[in-house]
């Protein structure tokens, strides 16, 4: 009889899509594609599709607490990560649970704003994603209007990319990846700093309405590879390159901005 080594388990703390191509969905489907046994604690339901986000219902702090309970003790998660947490009750809820559990390898992605533009984070909670996570996170991995609300960095370009990168890690995460996409040009720029380094990973744009749950996939990728054991820096530049085939080779589903392609082959090291 054949012996196997049992997957690594990562954890995902985030909202759920109906349209399945964001949130835990999305997650579940990054971790198998990289060969990460998923789990989860649902922080909100949401009604959505391509077109957007008709209907928001946040999961009671309680019940969030529980779920990571059960998952923390007894399939402790190598890597962790966060995705829409709501309000600021469950961000508190959330940064206890990780304190209280000791979990380790954490990746805050902090969701404010889905792709239709609705937003997905109530307004004071804001300054909790600050307080709370980010001192925790082994990286914080915002999209350039996310990076801008919490670093109060206001120039759209790469110096300006840079300084929010260094307030991030100034503030307490362990590192920073900031997402050019929202950014203007033929050329997307994300810009990593973990205090040390500083890496751009350069790609060129892909013109295309199907990009919903990139950053969800993205932050999932980082996760999975972060609880195989791969180095930082290495989890990421493997994350942002799968990201991109994924998303040049988009399934073209539903009438809006539509999901990625969670079966592109991953690369894990």
């Amino acid at each position: 009889m054949t012996i196997r080594k049992p997957p690594p388990v990562a954890l995902t703390i985030a909202g759920s899509d109906s349209g399945g191509g964001a949130g835990i969905q999305a997650d579940l489907k990054t971790f198998h594609q990289w060969g990460v046994f998923g789990t989860s604690a649902v922080t909100a339901v949401t009604a959505q599709n391509t077109l957007g986000v008709q209907e928001i219902h946040p999961v009671p702090a309680a019940t969030i607490t529980a779920q990571i309970r059960s998952v923390a003790t007894d399939l402790p998660p190598r890597a962790v990560k966060s995705g829409m947490l709501a309000t600021a009750g469950i961000v508190v809820a959330v940064a206890k649970s990780i304190r209280r559990h000791r979990l380790c390898d954490y990746v805050l992605d902090p969701v404010m704003v889905a792709t239709s533009g609705d937003a997905l984070l109530a307004p004071g909670a804001v300054a909790a994603v600050r307080h709370e996570l980010l001192p925790l996170a082994t990286i914080v991995t915002p999209n350039w209007p996310e990076a801008a609300l919490l670093t109060q960095v206001t120039e759209p370009d790469p110096p300006g990319m840079a300084r929010a990168a260094r307030a991030l890690v100034d503030a307490g995460a362990g590192a920073a990846l900031v997402k050019g996409g929202h950014l203007g040009g033929d050329e997307v720029v994300d810009l990593f700093w973990d205090g040390d380094t500083e890496v751009l990973f350069r790609g060129p744009r892909i013109e295309t309405r199907h990009t919903h749950g990139t950053g969800c996939s993205l932050s999932a990728a980082i996760t999975a590879g972060l609880a195989r054991g791969t180095g930082l820096e290495a989890a990421v530049d493997g994350a942002v390159r799968w990201v991109r085939e994924a998303i040049a080779g988009a399934p073209g589903l539903g009438g809006g901005a539509g999901p990625l392609n969670h079966f592109v082959e991953a690369d894990p090291m």
